[in-house]
């Protein structure tokens, strides 16, 4: 499987990269209480941290959503996956465990302040392009509505768009029956490839240490 990033985003916005990671022979289940504890704990400390703040003043909020409507999608309307963490965290409606995937994606994508998609490797079909979606493209959500994708960043495979920053569609989920796994971390753009890669060197490494299985990373898009 290859994943590009096409011409058009890449010089859309500068610097555009993105972390990929594919596991191989994972086993998904309930998250151990470690990861439960400190995806609760870390949730305590953003809510007390964001007392006297606005989410959209944290820099990786803040970057993508300039992402967002660099492509022509309205940030206020459609807000990157981590933004909306946050703000459900400020409201303490803190994300309780799903199972460990889920959970470690969420944890991250708190720590980094960026989207973070993962998907079941085995229901995608050939190369992965990620590029700016086109008028009439939608899919069904995780958020159980069908999402118009034109001009929103998204991941297409051979059987057309399957996830984005702002909703993954509801065809490639993991769940415990996934043993094989792509994971795609949307970085900011400011960000080094060096910086990018000790990133998402640092999640895959925590990923397997839970799952096992094995993992291999790149970085891929522009420095």
């Amino acid at each position: 499987m290859e994943i590009s990033i096409s011409k058009e985003l890449s010089e859309l916005i500068p610097g555009f990269k993105l972390g990929i990671i594919q596991y191989r022979n994972i086993t998904v289940g309930e998250s151990p209480q470690m990861v439960k504890g400190r995806l609760q704990l870390f949730q305590e400390s953003i809510f007390f941290d964001l007392e006297d703040k606005n989410v959209t003043d944290l820099e990786g909020i803040k970057e993508w959503r300039s992402i967002f409507k660099t492509t022509g999608k309205d940030p206020n309307r459609y807000r990157h996956s981590a933004e909306a963490l946050y703000r459900r965290v400020q409201k303490q409606n803190y994300l309780s465990s799903v199972q460990s995937a889920i959970d470690l994606n969420n944890f991250f994508s708190l720590q980094y302040q960026v989207p973070i998609g993962i998907y079941d490797a085995d229901k995608l079909e050939g190369n992965i392009e990620i590029r700016i979606g086109q008028a009439g493209e939608e899919y069904l959500g995780l958020n159980g509505r069908s999402n118009s994708l034109e001009n929103l960043i998204v991941s297409v495979d051979t059987k057309g768009p399957f996830g984005s920053p702002f909703v993954d569609s509801d065809r490639a989920p993991v769940t415990p029956e996934t043993r094989n796994a792509l994971q795609i971390v949307y970085h900011r753009p400011s960000l080094s490839s060096e910086e990018a890669g000790k990133l998402t060197k640092s999640l895959m490494d925590m990923f397997i240490q839970i799952h096992g299985g094995e993992g291999y990373f790149e970085v891929i898009g522009r420095k």
